[in-house]
């Protein structure tokens, strides 16, 4: 039961890749790190413009470098994280506890619903702050890039709350499966098997009887006399 919790295989089994890779949660994972590169990438490259007042460089969220720096470091971490979950997933199912695959588990859950969260937030602040900016040369220049970070954050919140669901759906696996295993090891702790019955198996000579429908030979039949020569 330990190497089959969890949604995965039995532990120690060898890992199929072309089956991993098609798994939705493998899909999902891909998905976020591609839509965290073009959340943080555009921003990093071109979400800093010249200010009309001088030389020195603004964010272009409405001046607000906190709504720069708020993108870049969601886009950042979504990115490690789902390299790092990715490579959790190839070696889980090498884990054989049943405890280290919960916590895997968990840990998962969490922060999938931690990031969801913070994705919600991340395109609600840089979508109203790129309302509030005011139409320049800049603006212009980088508007491009502010849009797409904006467009893929929404992506990333569908994504990451489908990676929620799917955590949810393993931990619920893995707990009914635990469950599941102390209900049959408490039944079976606490069974008792009848004894050996009496009278039955292979019985003694003294039943024995003879076969059915059976007669006697008579060697010397009556009224035959064997002939004097």
């Amino acid at each position: 039961m330990e190497g089959g919790s969890f949604g995965a295989g039995r532990a120690g089994a060898a890992l199929d890749p072309v089956s991993f890779a098609r798994r939705p949660q493998t899909l999902l994972r891909v998905a976020s790190w591609v839509f965290s590169i073009a959340v943080f990438g555009p921003i990093v490259n071109e979400g800093y413009v010249n200010a009309d007042s001088g030389p020195e460089l603004r964010c272009i969220f409405n001046g607000n470098a906190g709504a720069c720096r708020f993108g870049v470091a969601l886009g950042l971490g979504a990115f490690l994280a789902c390299a790092g979950f990715l490579l959790l997933d190839v070696r889980f199912q090498q884990i054989s506890s049943v405890r280290d695959r919960r916590r895997a588990v968990l840990l998962d859950l969490g922060f999938s619903g931690l990031w969801s969260f913070l994705w919600f937030v991340g395109f609600c602040f840089l979508t109203n702050q790129w309302q509030r900016t005011a139409p320049g040369p800049g603006t212009a220049q980088a508007g491009d890039a502010a849009r797409a970070a904006i467009t893929f954050s929404f992506f990333s919140i569908l994504s990451w709350v489908a990676l929620t669901v799917k955590a949810l759906q393993r931990f619920r696996l893995g707990t009914d499966m635990s469950l599941f295993a102390t209900e049959q090891l408490g039944a079976g702790a606490g069974q008792t098997y009848p004894g050996y019955p009496v009278g039955s198996g292979v019985e003694g000579t003294e039943t024995y009887q003879s076969p059915p429908f059976t007669e006697t030979l008579d060697t010397s039949p009556k009224g035959y006399q064997v002939p004097a020569y």
